[in-house]
């Protein structure tokens, strides 16, 4: 049983404004991508990389990874025209079920060992990983007019990140059923296994600094 890592670097960062997806943006000697990369690629417990890739810019992925000896990088494929496909697609390249998966979000470059590690050791007991960090603004939902409608307890409350970590068999038959089924809105692998009821999924905790990037300001970081 392998632990893989999935990156997902197949968005086109429409937010912040650049010439070339945020994944492609260079800070300092390497580009987000790498960050992301080279966290896994160092990681002692992470046997096999895959990156998903937006089609237009599988090239210069390729000549970004072939630049520099990331050695666990074992497949570069196409995303999709969502998250969820794009997910999909690269579940789908594994070709063991019995394997598990990290799905991180490229976008994301300060993930940290400990994070990483704590995924894996949680599949040694669940199914289905994700990982969260508490909530500390008070979070409401409006209506149609903008009048708050509901006021919710943060206690109970987490903002999710990534990785999300699974036995590659569950995401999977998650993923197929969300094909089977026309569901097409989900923007994390988490919310499927909860929509389908495959699985309890376990939280663990992410840090602040795990931050994804989003906007041209997040780049000050």
């Amino acid at each position: 049983m392998k632990n893989i890592a999935l990156i997902l670097a197949s968005g086109t960062g429409s937010r912040m404004g650049l010439d070339i997806p945020k994944q492609f943006f260079k800070l300092k000697d390497k580009t987000v991508l790498e960050y992301s990369v080279s966290a896994f690629q160092e990681h002692i417990d992470i046997d096999e990389i895959i990156i998903v890739s937006n089609p237009q810019y599988i090239d210069l992925t390729e000549k970004i990874i072939n630049k520099k000896t990331y050695t666990k990088v074992s497949k570069i494929i196409s995303g999709g025209k969502t998250r969820q496909e794009s997910s999909y697609n690269g579940v789908c390249a594994i070709d063991d079920n019995e394997d598990n998966v990290l799905i991180h979000d490229a976008a994301r470059p300060f993930i940290s060992q400990k994070i990483i590690s704590d995924c894996i050791n949680s599949l040694k007991k669940h199914n289905a990983v994700n990982t969260v960090i508490e909530v500390t603004d008070t979070i409401v939902e409006v209506d149609n007019n903008n009048y708050i409608c509901s006021v919710f307890d943060r206690k109970k409350l987490r903002r999710c990140q990534t990785p999300q970590a699974f036995k590659v068999n569950i995401i999977k038959k998650a993923h197929l059923l969300a094909k089977q089924h026309n569901f097409l809105s989900a923007t994390d692998d988490c919310s499927l296994i909860l929509k389908y009821n495959l699985a309890k999924v376990f939280s663990v905790i992410g840090s602040e600094d795990n931050v994804k990037i989003t906007y041209p300001t997040d780049l000050n970081l």
